[in-house]
């Protein structure tokens, strides 16, 4: 084993400790899970790099910005008593997913055209929905645990492709986190609408 194998090894490792303790806290609606999932994904944007999957590095480079909206919104609304969890209206979604895959198209024919990137359509769609997931998480929309589990499930593939065999363990065990967080927070958001 080389060097350079070995320290892209531990750092698959750390981030993927890191990113399990994230999904876990935020599914228990906990502020903590912030501080990991921005350590989770400063890790994992050397992995990807490695890997050639650049949409997948700018991806976790946006999680990682996007945890410190995450920890300061959520710390403001937990200071007002006020963090419930919402739902969108099905054009919502509609008007999103139609967006986003043209997002991802043009992402997807950028990264093929101007890099040697991996599996760029692909990398490029699990990119660009994740953004949106990710959005939806911060501000507690329900359904963002749906887009999660397809997202996901179709992550597996990729990261297997890509020789990251602990990374497709760890998102196969955040699509199940993801039917548990999709449960979790429609009690939470049942509970809301009784109180």
């Amino acid at each position: 084993m080389t060097a350079e194998l070995s320290t892209a090894l531990i750092v698959e490792i750390l981030a993927t400790a890191a990113n399990a303790v994230f999904i876990v806290l935020l599914i228990k609606e906990k502020i903590l899970c912030w501080a990991f999932g921005i350590a989770g994904s400063v890790l994992s944007i050397y992995l990807f790099v490695d890997a050639r999957l650049y949409s997948e590095a700018f991806l976790y480079l946006f999680y990682a910005l996007m945890g410190c909206w995450g920890w300061i919104r959520w710390h403001k609304q937990l200071e007002e008593d006020n963090n419930p969890v919402i739902k969108w209206h099905m054009n919502l979604h509609t008007r999103v997913i139609l967006i986003t895959c043209a997002v991802a198209l043009g992402l997807g024919y950028s990264v093929q055209f101007f890099t040697d990137a991996e599996r760029p359509f692909f990398d490029a769609f699990t990119t660009a929905f994740s953004f949106v997931a990710t959005y939806m998480e911060i501000t507690k929309v329900l359904e963002a645990w749906i887009y999660w589990i397809v997202i996901n499930l179709a992550s597996v593939w990729l990261y297997q492709d890509r020789s990251l065999d602990i990374y497709a363990v760890l998102i196969g065990f955040y699509s199940i986190l993801s039917v548990w967080g999709f449960i979790s927070w429609r009690k939470a958001y049942r509970a809301q609408a009784i109180a």
